[in-house]
């Protein structure tokens, strides 16, 4: 089959799809016109479709209907392969600027590029129901809400998407849209560990309130938050490997209600990034003796809370190197790219790559007038995407699909 001649025909088509979706955005596991948008783009295929419970995903089944040669009677016929692949939905509340034409205006927006992704996993239906009768297994689309914090995956596991063929799959595969680093149509992945484990990080300072003038006679759990952030970088970089990282960003500071009022309370909340399984112990620990020795010193009390979010996405390194050669036959030598090193960023995707072997790989979708080191990067409310890759993607996606139920 010619994927990428047959992808291109859907272009006009998935252009639209995208730019109806990325106008309209919609955040968490509540996406009801999203999903009436993905049901419409598939209607007509030859697929079985079931939607979410609790959620407002899309899950649908193609059955190949390719017979192989009859085995020999002494050799028992073999199973027909199941492939997995996945698409998210979600997107941001972020407020858009990015000045396209089609930019959302109702305070959510595409920045992380879902829009594409989930045209993208339309394009690859289309192009294997286009050739159901040489599709000697099954294809699940995986239509997923929710990645962006909400464990849209998760739930959707919960939910059966990885019985929903009858069995398991065999092999799982997701890609996912860059708008900085990579040249537009370039693709990139790594065997292993591809993207880092996500924890929460919650902090209660509680002290004792008082008079801005007088703080001597209070408690200060401001002066004591603030020590505490500086204080757990400096215990990060003493407590852990250079070459086993961990990053540690805060995102929300919160106290007090004037100027001159000394709180009760303090709290922050912080995203912390790490590559290695065993890494959360030591983190816990970490974060307990440093927080609990500067309350100690403010004569503050502190309450820390760190929450496991996302396991570490990593690669089958099989799936790798099948993915990887893939690319490379499919777009040309140049177009494909080894990642050196894992990135610091967390997919609810790994929740599939822990039950089924598969990859995860990044497709570049820089703005062809843009440089890829300067433009504006995923989550950026000046993002933009450059929607001419999704052929390229819905091909790709496609043929991983049709190669590994060949083989």
């Amino acid at each position: 089959m010619d994927l990428r001649d047959d992808a291109r025909s859907l272009q006009p088509d998935l252009l639209a799809l995208r730019e109806a979706l990325h106008r309209d955005p919609e955040v968490g596991l509540q996406l009801p016109r999203t999903q009436e948008r993905v049901l419409t783009a598939l209607s007509g295929l030859p697929l079985e479709i079931e939607t979410g419970v609790g959620t407002t995903s899309v899950t649908a089944v193609l059955r190949g209907t390719r017979r192989s040669v009859e085995p020999a009677a002494a050799e028992p016929a073999a199973e027909p392969k199941t492939v997995l692949l996945r698409g998210d939905m979600d997107a941001l509340p972020v407020d858009e600027r990015s000045g396209e034409g089609f930019a959302a205006d109702n305070g959510a927006m595409h920045a992380c590029g879902h829009d594409l992704h989930t045209s993208a996993l339309v394009g690859a239906a289309r192009l294997l129901c286009a050739h159901r009768d040489r599709l000697a297994g099954d294809v699940v689309f995986m239509f997923q809400p929710g990645e962006e914090g909400y464990d849209g995956a998760g739930a959707m596991i919960r939910e059966g998407v990885l019985d929903a063929a009858g069995r398991r799959p065999d092999h799982a595969y997701a890609l996912h849209v860059l708008s900085q680093g990579l040249p537009g149509g370039v693709v990139s992945g790594r065997p292993g560990v591809m993207l880092s484990a996500s924890y929460e990080l919650d902090v209660t300072v509680r002290g004792a309130g008082g008079h801005g003038a007088w703080p001597h006679l209070a408690r200060d759990p401001i002066a004591a938050a603030a020590e505490m952030v500086g204080a757990l970088q400096v215990a990060l970089t003493r407590s852990f490997d250079v070459f086993d990282p961990v990053i540690l960003t805060v995102g929300v500071l919160r106290a007090g209600t004037a100027r001159n009022i000394i709180p009760d309370t303090a709290s922050f909340e912080a995203t912390v990034r790490a590559f290695n399984p065993a890494a959360e112990d030591k983190l816990r620990d970490t974060f307990t003796r440093c927080l609990r020795g500067v309350a100690a010193a403010h004569g503050v009390d502190v309450d820390v809370e760190l929450r496991a979010q996302y396991p570490a996405t990593v690669n089958d390194a099989a799936e790798a190197e099948f993915a990887a050669g893939f690319a490379r036959e499919l777009l040309g030598e140049q177009r494909y790219v080894a990642m050196p090193n894992p990135v610091n960023a967390s997919e609810d995707f790994s929740r599939v790559l822990d039950a089924v072997p598969g990859v995860m790989f990044v497709l570049g979708a820089c703005m062809p007038d843009s440089d890829p080191a300067k433009a504006p990067g995923n989550h950026s409310p000046l993002a933009r995407f450059d929607a001419s890759v999704l052929p390229t993607a819905a091909a790709l996606l496609a043929g991983l699909a049709a190669e590994r139920l060949h083989a």
